[in-house]
């Protein structure tokens, strides 16, 4: 009967140990996530994403970022660029931007900035390295037989960035705000590619 008691306090202490250990990595992941999450705030705001990627409000003092849509891209509900003939011939030497620079015309066509929310429509269902993929590689939605991705996306510049800064980036982008947005896709100015 003692052995019986002896070893049933032992499993309840190595039980205990165990779970303790368990909740202390735990507790030690979700700190380094949210650091993670911080520098990824950081990397963002200094890189100016929001810039092109979050459309604007016009206020008297000119645009500024719509907190509200934050990271959501070209708005879906806005009209598309119209551009008259004179405008269609100035994009083949310049690049045009809409008012809320989340569209550009230039000699690739019209592009459209992307939702990199942590929506479905934007990056909320993407993987770490698909997300590598598109900020080191261009790649459509980062993945490996996607188009390229078009300017003024300017993932040249970011192509030698370090693993952990990448990550931190991406832990950020997966924490903001959900926004539900499916950006068009790009038109080509030349009518022989579609």
């Amino acid at each position: 009967m003692k052995k019986f008691i002896i070893n049933g306090l032992i499993l309840t202490i190595v039980f205990s140990a165990c779970k303790g250990i368990n909740e202390t990595e735990t507790s030690k992941n979700e700190q380094q996530h949210q650091e993670s999450v911080k520098r990824g705030e950081y990397l963002v705001g200094i890189m100016d994403c929001a810039a092109c990627h979050t459309p604007k409000v016009f206020t008297p003092n000119g645009p500024i970022l719509d907190d509200s849509r934050l990271f959501s891209g070209f708005n879906s509900s806005n009209e598309k660029p119209q551009l008259s003939a004179e405008e269609l011939e100035t994009a083949k030497k310049w690049v045009l931007f809409s008012g809320d620079m989340t569209a550009a015309v230039g000699p690739w066509g019209i592009s459209y900035t992307a939702n990199i929310s942590s929506d479905e429509t934007g990056i909320g269902n993407w993987s770490f390295d698909q997300f590598k993929r598109a900020i080191t590689q261009g790649k459509y939605k980062g993945l490996e037989n996607g188009r390229p991705l078009l300017p003024p996306m300017p993932w040249q510049a970011y192509k030698d960035l370090k693993e952990e800064d990448l990550r931190a980036i991406f832990d950020y982008l997966k924490s903001t705000k959900p926004i539900e947005n499916v950006v068009p896709p790009p038109t080509s100015l030349n009518p022989d590619i579609k």
